[in-house]
């Protein structure tokens, strides 16, 4: 998911959530995010971590990624406990063997860290063919409990109105290329429809029509 005017609405909304449960759940130490990419919360969480360990692949979609250890969410070079607190944003669907990599996050939190997961339960198909899963609040629940996580929150992150509103965005972003891509009409319907999103959603946060939670979990 990359920033665009496709996406004003939902970053403004993901980095308000990450910052919100780094500053009331993490404990200032070791954290690891895992799919790091270019490690684009590094400074935003400066103030809650002592140090920031990002973990990707030796071969990760963005070529400009900040890669401190090179393995998978599934394979973390890390032993046993070697970390108070983890990150991982939109990175779960795009695995195969997902309650794998959650157990791989236990074992390198030790007891009593704290995991921060984004997970999409609405959103197109990306990244292809790494498009594996969308998830329920039930079945992330399910997941990291099995997992032997507790789970201390699963929140929505929109209702109708921003997931609506993001999907009509990126629909009309299909149009803005090619001949079209000059056309400044696109864009501004686009950024319309995500403000009027956001206001539909300050009157009704129906979770059910949410494109992604925010899952607070700690190793037991």
């Amino acid at each position: 998911m990359s920033k665009s005017w496709k996406t004003l609405a939902v970053y403004r909304i993901m980095d308000r959530e990450i910052e919100r449960c780094a500053k009331a759940y993490f404990p200032k130490g070791r954290l690891v995010d895992i799919g790091c990419g270019t490690k684009p919360y590094l400074d935003m969480l400066a103030p809650y971590v002592e140090q920031h360990v990002g973990v990707d692949r030796a071969d990760p979609f963005n070529e400009t990624a900040r890669v401190d250890l090179t393995g998978t969410a599934c394979a973390i070079p890390a032993p046993d406990g070697s970390f108070d607190a983890a990150l991982s944003t939109a990175v779960l669907e795009h695995l195969d063997e997902p309650e794998q990599a959650i157990r791989e996050c236990s074992r390198v939190l030790r007891p009593g860290g704290v995991a921060l997961y984004t997970v999409p339960m609405i959103w197109h198909l990306h990244a292809e063919p790494y498009d594996y899963y969308r998830f329920t609040s039930h079945g992330l629940r399910h997941l990291f409990e099995k997992a032997g996580f507790t789970i201390v929150e699963i929140t929505p992150m929109s209702g109708f109105g921003v997931t609506f509103a993001t999907m009509f965005s990126y629909w009309a972003g299909r149009w803005h290329r090619g001949p079209l891509r000059f056309l400044p009409v696109i864009p501004a319907l686009g950024i319309a429809a995500q403000g009027l999103g956001y206001a539909v959603d300050a009157i009704d946060h129906s979770p059910e029509w949410t494109w992604m939670w925010t899952v607070v979990a700690r190793k037991a």
